[in-house]
């Protein structure tokens, strides 16, 4: 990635702590980083390290306890919750471990909700053609049910990427499949970062599926070290 491309993701010294019965907990430490606009980025780390939690922030989900995030140019702390909302329909697509989809939907509706919800006219022509991208054209009118594991995340790829988001936040997207579908549907994100230009920000335990990304980062202990 070229070092001229401006970040679309910049976080400065952001720290999260929470309460808990025995006092505070520190999740995250004076954790800084930029990644830059069509750049593959892998976040990984061991199970409690804080890979979610730090994702949530960069989303806008949450907020840090101190710091500041930058998405796209906007900054997170500085919105309320329906502002940041707003930033997230418009400019974020989510891939989650387990799939979300909504079980009364077929595919089609499931890829359509999100361009429904925005009021766009062509919502079903443009969820066929995400479907037909994740090779799943001929899947459309099945229900989550009728699908197998690996479809459902294909759906939820198309779902995530159907309104071209500028980035694509992946949170451990092969942790529910078998080591081949999960290679496939690792497969079709990166296309998505080569193809599309879309950010991909990668939070995943699998050194192996890091290893594919542009940029690895490790969070050890709430803290943020380069990875080789």
């Amino acid at each position: 990635m070229s070092g001229g491309s401006r970040p679309v993701l910049e976080v400065r010294d952001v720290s999260k702590s929470v309460n808990g019965p025995e006092g505070r907990l520190d999740i995250l430490s004076d954790v800084a980083m930029q990644v830059h606009d069509g750049e593959s980025f892998a976040i990984v780390g061991a199970s409690g390290s804080g890979k979610t939690t730090l994702l949530g922030l960069l989303a806008g989900l949450d907020t840090p306890t101190r710091g500041r995030i930058s998405l796209d140019g906007h900054a997170l702390e500085q919105l309320d919750e329906e502002a940041r909302a707003d930033l997230r329909r418009r400019l974020v697509g989510f891939v989650f471990q387990s799939f979300h989809l909504l079980p009364a939907l077929t595919a089609e509706q499931n890829v359509m909700l999100p361009l429904e919800l925005e009021g766009h006219a062509d919502a079903r022509e443009r969820a066929h053609a995400a479907l037909e991208a994740v090779g799943l054209g001929t899947r459309r009118k099945h229900y989550p049910a009728q699908l197998s594991g690996g479809e459902q995340q294909r759906v939820a790829i198309a779902r995530a990427f159907v309104h071209g988001p500028r980035v694509l936040f992946a949170d451990e997207p092969t942790g529910n499949l078998d080591r081949r579908t999960g290679r496939h549907v690792c497969d079709l994100l990166f296309a998505l970062n080569r193809d599309h230009g879309t950010t991909l920000v990668l939070v995943t335990h699998d050194l192996q599926l890091a290893e594919r990304c542009v940029r690895r980062v490790e969070l050890q202990e709430g803290k943020l070290e380069p990875l080789a």
